[in-house]
């Protein structure tokens, strides 16, 4: 139990790596607030939370809209009078080849994705320099590293975010705030699964492990570097993806 006593507000946290996330928190201790842009799904996602004993509120946010996201914060500091550790786990694709992009699906995936999480880092900024102690665990991915064919938008959204992750590192450690990120790669998740058989088939081509990851992967990285044991760890980007990039 070692979050426990601490509150932990998790975007993108009602499905997928985000309700893994909240998860495998809660398994530490946490108490939870459930963020989502879909109020419905955090709701019923933190209601199967308090149905196990764990305290949880639900609270719908648009990450990328600077006062839903102060909002959000808003009600999260109202309830738990506190923010210990923020996931900034919110993110979509619209995947296409550079050429055949439109402009809106640019702006979107870099506005969810990588403004998103500078929105989010920005409104607990305060409350945890007043407190002194913060950990910000930022979901970023390989493509941000490797690159990938189709993916010029979330490429760049998650390589920004990386970038972020540094610079937001460097900016907090004097009040004793961590920022880190977790680059998952090749995981079995429902957005996944929506590839073809050709486009799986590459992807484990390339993972030493020749297996998918499951979002619990993910998620016990994230609990590592929200809680103790990572005190000293700060700037870093931790691979999730059986070996795909190293």
């Amino acid at each position: 139990m070692v979050l426990k006593g601490k509150t932990a507000l998790v975007t993108g946290g009602a499905r997928g790596i985000g309700k893994s996330i909240c998860e495998e928190l809660a398994a530490a201790g946490a108490e939870l607030a459930v963020a989502d842009v879909r109020r419905d799904l955090a709701e019923d996602t933190a209601a199967e939370f308090r149905d196990h004993g764990v305290r949880a509120v639900a609270v719908a946010v648009d990450v990328s809209d600077s006062d839903s996201v102060a909002e959000m914060v808003r009600t999260v500091l109202a309830e738990f009078g506190k923010v210990d550790v923020l996931v900034n786990n919110a993110g979509i694709t619209r995947d296409s080849l550079l050429i055949r992009m439109k402009e809106d699906a640019w702006d979107l995936v870099l506005a969810v994705n990588l403004k998103g999480t500078f929105n989010c880092i920005k409104a607990v900024a305060r409350p945890m320099m007043k407190a002194r102690s913060g950990r910000i665990v930022n979901i970023a991915s390989v493509v941000g590293v490797m690159g990938n064919a189709g993916q010029a938008n979330y490429s760049a959204s998650k390589a920004g975010v990386i970038g972020l992750t540094k610079t937001a590192a460097k900016e907090l450690a004097p009040r004793g705030i961590t920022v880190n990120a977790v680059a998952p790669g090749y995981i079995d998740t429902e957005m996944t699964r929506m590839l073809s058989d050709e486009a799986r088939r590459a992807f484990l081509d390339i993972i030493p492990l020749s297996r998918a990851g499951q979002p619990e992967d993910v998620a016990r990285a994230v609990r590592f570097l929200a809680g103790p044991d990572a005190a000293y760890i700060t700037g870093q980007v931790l691979h999730v993806d059986g070996g795909m990039v190293m």
